[in-house]
This record gives C-alpha cells, sequence and structure tokens, in this order.
C-alpha cells in the first residue's frame, strides 16, 4: 500500500500540510537515532541518485551524498559544467533523459520553474536543493533543530532578521506559518517580503494559529523570540547589490544587543551557513578590505556562543534530507497523515 509520501517530489512547502511536514521532521529525528546508534537503514538499496547542482554548496552537497549512501543508495554529482539545462538542452528533455536513468533527481539552482519541470518530464521523484524562490530542505533541518532544543514547535516565536526576501526568508515565512510558529520577519521596508506572499502566511497562520508580523522595527520584530535566525545579506548571484545591502542591514546585525532585546533567557541562534563573522575567509578579508566591517549578519560573539545551533541545524540537513528521500521514493509504509 502506497503513503501520501510515495512518488510524490519534494519542491516546496506549501505542496505538504501542516500534519506531512510534522511528520518528515519525526521521521528524520527517527533516522537521526539510527544513525548515531550505528543501525543500518538501507530503505534505498540499489537506487540512483542524481545530485544537479547549477549552485554550488558545502552542506546541500554533503547532506545529500551522505544522506543516499546511508541509506543504501548511488548519488551521482553533476555540476554545472555536467548538465545544460536550458542551455544546450531543455529541462524537459534533460528530465526525460536522467528520469529514465534515475530512480530519483535532486536539484540545486536558480529556477524553481526547472525544479518543477524536472519533476513534471522525469517521472521520478525530485528534491528541491534550493532555488532562488524557495529553501524547503533547510526548513526540515531548522524546525527538527528548534524542537530539539524546545520539545515542541507550536506556539514559539522565530524572529529571522536580515534580508527579508531570498529564499530562506520565504520558506520560513511559509513553513513557521503552516507549522503554527510565531513569525516575525525583521527587516528595512525596502526588503520586505512580497506582499502576496505574506498574504498567504497569514491564510496558513489564521489555521494554525500562528502570528505574522514583517516590520522594520528591531525592538518589536525580536520581542520575546525563542529563536533569532539570520543568513548571509547577499545571495548567490547578486553579488553587485554587496554595498547597498550592507548600508541597508547593517542595524538589523544579529549580535549580543539584539539577542538581549528578546528578553527571553532561553533564545537560540541559527543561521543556514555559510556566515560572515569573522576574518578567517578571503571573501571576508575583502569585504573587511571595502567596507571596513570585521563582521556581518552575525557577531562572532553570538556565533560562538552556547546558544547558538548552527552546527547542529547543518547536521541536520543530512537528517532530514534522508527522511524525504527514503519517504518519497523507498518501499517502506508510512501512513497516511
Amino acid at each position: 500500500m502506497n503513503s501520501v509520501f510515495q512518488g510524490k517530489s519534494f519542491l516546496k512547502e506549501i505542496d505538504f500540510t501542516k500534519d506531512e511536514l510534522l511528520y518528515l521532521i519525526d521521521f528524520a529525528a527517527h533516522l537521526k537515532q539510527l544513525k548515531k546508534k550505528n543501525i543500518q537503514h538501507h530503505y534505498l538499496a540499489g537506487k540512483n541518485i542524481a545530485l544537479l547542482f547549477e549552485k554550488t554548496s558545502t552542506r546541500t552537497r554533503a547532506a545529500f551524498t551522505t544522506a543516499a549512501i546511508d541509506l543504501g543508495a548511488h548519488p551521482e554529482y553533476l555540476g554545472k559544467n555536467d548538465i545544460q539545462l536550458g542551455k544546450k538542452e531543455s529541462v524537459k528533455d534533460t528530465a526525460k533523459v536522467l528520469g529514465s536513468m534515475f530512480d530519483g533527481i535532486e536539484y540545486r539552482g536558480f529556477s524553481q520553474e526547472a525544479v518543477e519541470q524536472l519533476a513534471e518530464f522525469s517521472g521520478v521523484p525530485v528534491w528541491n536543493g534550493l532555488t532562488d524562490q524557495w529553501h524547503p530542505t533547510q526548513m526540515l533541518a531548522d524546525f527538527l533543530t528548534i524542537k530539539e532544543q524546545f520539545g515542541t514547535l507550536e506556539g514559539l516565536t522565530l524572529a529571522y532578521a536580515g534580508d527579508g526576501r531570498n529564499n530562506v526568508a520565504n520558506s520560513l515565512l511559509i513553513t513557521g506559518a503552516i507549522l503554527g510558529v510565531n513569525m516575525h520577519i525583521v527587516t528595512p521596508k525596502e526588503l520586505y517580503p512580497e506582499e502576496s506572499l505574506i498574504s498567504l502566511a497569514e491564510e496558513y497562520a489564521a489555521k494554525s494559529g500562528a502570528e505574522i508580523v514583517v516590520t522594520d522595527n528591531i525592538d518589536l520584530g525580536v520581542k520575546g523570540a525563542d529563536v533569532v535566525y539570520t543568513d548571509v545579506w547577499v545571495s548567490m548571484g547578486e553579488e553587485a547589490e554587496f554595498q547597498k545591502r550592507i548600508d541597508l542591514l547593517l542595524p538589523y546585525q544579529v549580535n549580543q544587543a539584539m539577542i538581549n532585546k528578546t528578553g527571553k533567557k532561553e533564545t537560540i541562534f541559527l543561521h543556514c551557513l555559510p556566515a560572515f563573522h569573522d576574518l578567517e575567509t578571503e571573501v571576508a578579508k575583502e569585504i573587511q578590505a571595502s567596507s571596513g566591517l570585521a563582521e556581518m549578519e552575525v557577531s562572532d560573539e553570538v556565533f560562538q556562543s552556547d546558544y547558538a545551533y548552527q552546527f547542529e541545524q547543518a547536521e541536520n540537513r543530512m537528517h532530514t534530507i534522508k527522511a524525504v528521500m527514503a519517504a518519497t521514493l523507498g518501499n517502506l509504509f508510512i501512513p497516511k497523515v
């Protein structure tokens, strides 16, 4: 008997119900325990997985690779120089070719339309590793991390400070609203999420009981936050916007003063990484040379604090991706939720 997940693609959060997302989070926690106890779980033995990367990533590539291997599958990495999506070959034709050779496809790139077309024409489950619009696998890892720390999700408040219109902010806003987490997007007015996205979040929040706040007022935005979350100020492909973003977002840097404004003693910090919190990278040194900043979206004090869980969050990418792959492609019975 097939489950609600069997053969389904994982393209964006709005394709799944609250209960389905919670099931995947809990399933990931179960798989994490199996991993920690060194118990094999080869639910995808004999399967072949294509990993398509138009955008590079340390965590996404490592998470999908290790997840596939742990599940008994073979992952095949295809970087931007290996694929010709929309250049020499249409996405539709590429999807048909890969779908005939692989049992599942991961895509990390720019276009949400591309990942949707891969799912439409490949005939196999397709998983969104990131597009310019959505970052659904990151969300499962984020909310698993939060649930591990608080034991629940409903009624918590997450304040996201930074660029309020990037893929992470989009996905946090919608996923939090679906799951009943109060979502505060704290960002300059110039970087507010699209009105249609805010309206959609409010529709979900009306059902889940969540509160949606979009504000440029930092004191209001972070007050009562159980989780303070940030991301890099400039996404891949937007490097020309760097100085403009610094000027806009410097007041929204997550530092100890901002954490103190939450008024909570148990607030945790999250970041989907990589983070510009010190001068130990070439890019950070270039930023300092041009702007004088040694820290950007998060201070090193916060990043290195005991309440910062970004590395647990990064590890959870592997466990939650494993849950998505096993649920949608594996031959295991998962009851309808």
